[in-house]
């Protein structure tokens, strides 16, 4: 996949200052992005601020990116529609590659509806860092748990272009992990998340 850069002298890449292994050091664990994907109501929020503090709990620096939080700030400019979401995961993944870049461990809770986008996302973060994470819970459970009435506002066509009602959902091929939150409880998950990055990145 090819990312466009802009094409202008007036802007030069500089080495990454600081040395990675002195970050490693002071972090006692590797970067990571752990992009969470998944349906409206899947539990990606729940489940990556959950991780977080078993994170902190134990001393690993690391960092929530919620789609809900991105988009009433730096991403508040941006609508639904397919070049406005690509936009809006083409930016987080550059501020999860940021964070990575600091040492910090980032849980990125998007929908992120295109496997193209979060193909581009992988590209940006760094194979070595980007970890895909799909919670699988199905539309008629989602829509179930949705307190804020959202799929039925959808559906009554209140709310346009909404993600597995009048927008696709391309469902990951190969994620490098798959949770079915329909099935399995948030602890359940929590767990084994935290007990997978700490056997690869702490």
């Amino acid at each position: 996949m090819h990312i466009s850069t802009p094409e202008t002298r007036e802007i030069t890449r500089h080495a990454i200052r600081g040395d990675r292994d002195v970050r490693r050091a002071l972090l006692h664990q590797r970067p990571a992005t752990l992009w969470l994907t998944g349906l409206s109501g899947a539990g990606k929020s729940t489940v990556a601020y959950a991780l977080e503090r078993c994170l902190l709990g134990e001393g690993h620096a690391s960092f929530v990116l919620d789609g809900d939080e991105i988009r009433r700030g730096l991403n508040r400019d941006l609508g639904f529609s397919p070049v406005d979401r690509s936009e809006n995961i083409r930016r987080s993944a550059e501020v999860a590659k940021l964070m990575n870049d600091s040492g910090i461990i980032v849980i990125a809770a998007f929908i992120s509806p295109y496997r193209e986008d979060r193909a581009m996302a992988r590209l940006l973060v760094g194979h070595d860092r980007f970890v895909e994470v799909f919670l699988a819970a199905d539309a008629i459970t989602c829509e179930q748990r949705d307190t804020k009435g959202l799929y039925a506002k959808a559906r009554a066509g209140v709310i346009p272009e909404f993600t597995g009602i009048s927008a696709p959902y391309e469902v990951p091929t190969e994620p490098d992990l798959s949770f079915d939150t329909a099935v399995q409880s948030v602890d359940c998950v929590v767990t084994a998340l935290f007990d997978w990055v700490k056997s690869h990145y702490c």
